[in-house]
């Protein structure tokens, strides 16, 4: 079991929150003495404080700067995407 203390802040992480729950992909962005507060880049991207010793049950990777630009090039053309969509 790991926490969100052990995750550093601007780095973007896939981790499971929970036993058997969807991979998400998060980005710490600000600490404080006690919590993180945290990116989820869920549908919708989702904003939030997380305790330090608030659980984890598997940090799976830490994505490198060739993987964020790769998802955030993905993730660019998805909401451009839905914005033509709304054109309509």
């Amino acid at each position: 079991m790991y926490s969100y203390g052990l995750l550093e802040v601007g780095c973007h992480y896939l981790i499971q929150e929970k036993e058997n729950a969807p991979i998400s992909l998060i980005k710490p962005t600000v600490e404080s003495d006690h919590c993180l507060f945290v990116t989820r880049y869920d549908e919708p991207m989702v904003t939030e404080w997380k305790r330090k010793n608030d659980s984890i049950h598997d940090i799976i990777e830490c994505l490198t700067d060739d993987g964020v630009k790769s998802w955030e090039k993905y993730y660019n053309s998805e909401d451009a995407y839905y914005e033509d969509d709304d054109e309509d």
